[in-house]
């Protein structure tokens, strides 16, 4: 097994989309595709529910019985809506991971939706399920230790500390096991636990990669909302309020949510989460290749 570099691994995605800006183009292209598609199924579906639940929330005296049946009506929406997210998430992820470990299939843009994605979406699956029952028991077992504890010795420090190092624990194991997609994508099984044995000693290298990108990603993302909020706002006359509203967009029609900005909105969009797919899931592409190189 060889180290890797967490420099290296954090700017892998920057590194890709310089020297393939055709493949971000083709990553933008599809996630517009899709970030168009899905309001027009909220709203056509969901837009009075949706709408009828923010008012609710929004009054104290709103009928509980009508909030919860608005609800309900949503789920078919959710059905639908859920299945194609996680469908994107598997493609984009698939696409990144292709582009660093299998650069000859290139296809269109390395976009492809077989039995890859497929596994990626059931690892998610997995561990959204694994995620769910170890977070409800540490906030099981860490309030009955913090009752217990303070009653004992009547401070609320003992359960700050539990919790803590509970959040310490879940946070070590998750970055511990964060090369599980990428070996489910390269070994083409799914990969649960295996991530374990193939990170031993690797914790704090691990971590400097990913907030490395995490911050590198963050600054250019703030920078250019900040560029785009500008351009809108002269735009629009300097009317910074009409163009604030495409983050609380009217559902009540499609023609009604797709206004000029939102559409301007939704394409900037487009780029700016296909750069953010690139960077912050190349980094253990990267270290993947780097640790099973012999």
């Amino acid at each position: 097994m060889t180290a890797f570099s967490a420099t290296d691994a954090a700017f892998e995605g920057f590194r890709i989309t310089r020297e393939k800006p055709k493949i971000l183009l083709i990553w933008a292209g599809f996630y517009m595709i899709v970030s168009f598609l899905m309001p027009v199924l909220l709203v056509t579906m969901g837009g009075q529910d949706l709408m009828a639940l923010e008012a609710a929330a929004n009054d104290k005296s709103a009928d509980s019985a009508a909030a919860l049946a608005n609800f309900t009506a949503l789920l078919p929406l959710y059905a639908i809506l859920l299945p194609i997210g996680l469908a994107v998430q598997a493609v984009l992820a698939s696409a990144v991971y292709r582009a660093i470990l299998r650069p000859t299939e290139t296809g269109f843009g390395y976009l492809r939706l077989g039995r890859d994605e497929l596994r990626l979406a059931v690892l998610t699956l997995i561990y959204f399920v694994l995620t769910l029952v170890a977070v409800t028991l540490v906030v099981v077992v860490g309030g009955i230790g913090a009752g217990i504890a303070y009653s004992f010795l009547g401070s609320p420090l003992f359960g700050v500390a539990l919790g803590l190092f509970f959040t310490g624990l879940l946070f070590f194991v998750a970055v511990r096991l964060s090369l599980a997609p990428v070996m489910t994508f390269a070994e083409q099984k799914i990969s649960v636990f295996e991530s374990w044995k193939l990170t031993k000693g690797q914790f704090w290298k691990l971590v400097g990669a990913y907030v490395l990108a995490i911050a590198s990603v963050v600054v250019v993302l703030v920078l250019a909302m900040v560029i785009f909020m500008a351009i809108a706002a002269i735009a629009a006359g300097g009317d910074i309020a009409s163009v604030s509203k495409i983050f609380a967009p009217d559902l009540s029609s499609v023609g009604a949510y797709f206004t000029i900005p939102m559409i301007i909105y939704t394409i900037f969009g487009a780029f700016l989460n296909a750069f953010y797919y690139a960077v912050l899931v190349a980094p253990a592409a990267v270290i993947y290749r780097e640790l099973t190189t012999s």
